[in-house]
């Protein structure tokens, strides 16, 4: 297979992984991109983006990267945090007072951002192409009875974070989500970053490849067998409630990249991912470009909520305010094995089938990675963190071996 980009000599290992990926793991097409320092080290893309018609990927391919999008969506609420015009304390009715219905009025935007709201999915069927219709969609939230006492633990809203906390960013700034993001955020560092695809964009975007779940020796992770089951469950509601976005290519339609949908709906390469989480990683700012100031980037990477079972994906999970954190969960069953392993101050998400963004401000390193054939799981899987590893490494780190951080 192919490989082209660029990487610096102390970067090699990230190569090397990146063509095993390739060779060993299952890779059909993808990019990786880091940066140190604000500089990019790594900038590596190959395969092919669409099998059917055997389009290579170029440097220009863009996917979409599923959960990495509420990266995105929980740095707009943080930037209105920053500016004072958001505060995470407060209860959502204060900014969306339609929401305070079902005795939701107690829920506060940083229940939302930890996934403690008890919104992981809707209990009323929703109708087909529900994620299409933004009023809709927020309506039937706002009018929701939360499946638990908010606050009271978490479970993780996979397909409803978007819309919750990007109707705040709404109400509080006067523009969509996709507005603000591209005014604050990807124009300003061009970022070919889009929660809202323009159709002359179309034509880049590598076509999702779900993986075959009913392969033999598959690991089928948990919360997809409960979804399967009972889908009345928790992880049911969230994976199956959805007016039809998760069935097999529907997430691939033009409608579905024209929509925004900010919980599972950016396009973007590894460049967009690293590139977002650049000036995070060197306290807010990159060049003449300021997110936020330093003190939120500390908001941002500090443990706010964290389960030993996730409600609603039935794995340890660990949140900062609208970001993953690291997580071994390599000692349960072989299903739900994938997590995320990455320094302790490091915050970022990942998305569906292994993508993943973020930065680390302690080694002053911002990542992404992105790919078209995804795994299992909803983690990262062995493609992803084998690059993670390999840059680490690069960086002088060590792995903890309880826990599985690392550090230097």
């Amino acid at each position: 297979m192919s490989i082209h980009g660029t990487h610096e000599p102390e970067f090699v290992e990230v190569l090397a992984e990146f063509e095993r990926n390739f060779a060993e793991r299952g890779e059909i097409g993808a990019s990786v991109s880091i940066t140190v320092d604000g500089k990019t080290v790594v900038n590596l893309w190959g395969g092919v983006a669409d099998p059917e018609t055997g389009a290579e990927w170029t440097e220009q391919t863009l996917v979409d990267v599923w959960s990495c999008t509420k990266g995105a969506t929980a740095l707009c609420a943080h930037i209105l945090a920053d500016r004072g015009e958001l505060d995470l304390k407060a209860p959502v009715a204060k900014y969306w007072r339609e929401f305070a219905q079902n005795g939701k009025d107690g829920i506060l935007v940083q229940h939302v951002l930890d996934h403690q709201a008890g919104l992981s999915g809707l209990r009323e069927q929703l109708p087909e192409g529900a994620f299409y219709d933004w009023d809709l969609m927020t309506d039937a939230l706002a009018a929701a009875e939360p499946l638990w006492t908010p606050g009271t633990t978490h479970g993780y809203h996979g397909l409803t974070f978007g819309f919750l906390i990007g109707e705040v960013v709404r109400r509080v700034s006067g523009r969509t989500l996709a507005e603000f993001f591209d005014a604050e955020v990807a124009g300003p560092l061009e970022l070919d970053f889009w929660l809202s695809l323009p159709e002359d964009q179309e034509s880049r975007v590598a076509p999702t490849i779900p993986p075959d779940l009913t392969k033999p020796g598959t690991p089928v992770p948990s919360l997809y067998m409960l979804a399967m089951s009972d889908p009345t469950s928790i992880p049911g509601l969230m994976m199956f409630n959805t007016g039809g976005y998760m069935v097999p290519g529907e997430f691939n339609s033009r409608r579905a990249h024209a929509s925004t949908i900010g919980s599972v709906g950016a396009v973007t390469d590894a460049r967009g991912l690293a590139g977002m989480y650049r000036p995070l990683a060197l306290g807010g700012t990159f060049g003449d470009v300021r997110l936020v100031k330093p003190n939120q980037v500390a908001v941002m990477g500090q443990v706010t909520s964290a389960c030993a079972v996730d409600a609603a994906v039935l794995v340890p999970t660990r949140f900062a305010s609208g970001f993953l954190k690291t997580v071994d969960n390599r000692h349960l069953a072989p299903n739900d094995q994938e997590g995320i392993l990455l320094a302790e101050d490091a915050f970022g998400h990942s998305g569906m089938g292994g993508a993943l963004g973020f930065a680390d401000p302690r080694a002053r390193l911002s990542f992404g990675y992105t790919m078209n054939q995804q795994g299992p799981g909803i983690g990262i899987n062995e493609r992803g963190q084998s690059l993670v590893d390999a840059t680490y490494r690069a960086l002088g780190y060590h792995q903890v071996t309880e826990g599985g951080s690392w550090f230097r």
